[in-house]
């Protein structure tokens, strides 16, 4: 039987992208986002829980991290879960878990380092990964920005 991997994630990075290119040519970056949930135990007190999550993107999914993702950015990511096993320095074998994302939606306005900071891409799940997709433009501009002098071609 097969089964389900998937993982959804929406949090804040703690801190900027790390950024590798591989001899391959691949690009991957790796950053960690933090999410958080509270409630009220049952002495009445507030309690705040946040869980760190390492993230690790591929190819345009990296390009886009690296360009648009910066510390304290929200991102909405959506991947597997992929347990990973390494020997360290000492020689002990070591188990790290991952998200592998496949697709990540930058959320939230405008920053320093971009125009627009909301989007999506996506990585295709077994086709060469194809140029990401740009960012949506608003339908219309924020009321506060109308002209309304009367001097526009409106006929209303």
């Amino acid at each position: 039987m097969a089964g389900v991997n998937k993982v959804i994630l929406l949090g804040n990075l703690g801190a900027d992208p790390e950024i590798r290119t591989l001899p391959s040519g691949s690009k991957v970056a790796s950053f960690s986002i933090a999410t958080s949930e509270a409630y009220t135990n049952k002495d009445g007190q507030r309690i705040e829980q946040t869980e760190w999550h390492r993230i690790e993107l591929w190819d345009n999914l990296a390009n886009i991290a690296e360009q648009y993702l910066r510390k304290g950015n929200s991102a909405y990511v959506e991947g597997r879960i992929r347990t990973e096993e390494y020997t360290d320095k000492d020689g002990i074998v070591r188990r790290t878990v991952k998200i592998r994302g496949t697709a990540l939606t930058l959320v939230g306005g405008r920053n320093d380092n971009a125009e627009n900071n909301t989007g999506v891409a996506s990585a295709p799940q077994s086709q060469p990964q194809s140029s990401p997709r740009p960012a949506p433009t608003p339908a219309s501009p924020p009321p506060s920005e109308f002209n309304n002098g009367g001097d526009d071609d409106l006929p209303f």
